[in-house]
């Protein structure tokens, strides 16, 4: 399965989302060398990981739906061009 580039809004949300997710995980690499809080450090390691995965996880579902979405609005363009009237505008 192919999937398309994302447009440029939503690249500038995706580099916004995963430089907030870098820092979250830069603090819990500090709090675990420092020794202290090792609970807090895990907990936030795996908020951003679930995080990341149930966002990239919806994006796929979303972009499918819409690709599905297409080829049904597209599937009858181009059938029946013999057989069916002439609605093109006359120049």
């Amino acid at each position: 399965m192919y999937i398309d580039a994302m447009d440029v809004p939503g690249l500038r949300t995706w580099v916004m989302f995963y430089l907030i997710s870098f820092v979250v995980l830069l603090w819990a690499a500090f709090l675990t060398v420092n020794g202290t809080m090792l609970w807090v450090s895990l907990m936030l390691v795996i908020v951003v990981v679930g995080i990341n995965f149930a966002t990239v996880y919806n994006q796929i579902k979303a972009q499918a739906s819409r690709k599905a979405l297409q080829a049904a609005l597209t599937k009858d363009i181009g059938k029946d061009t013999e057989t069916g009237p002439d609605d093109r505008q006359r120049h």
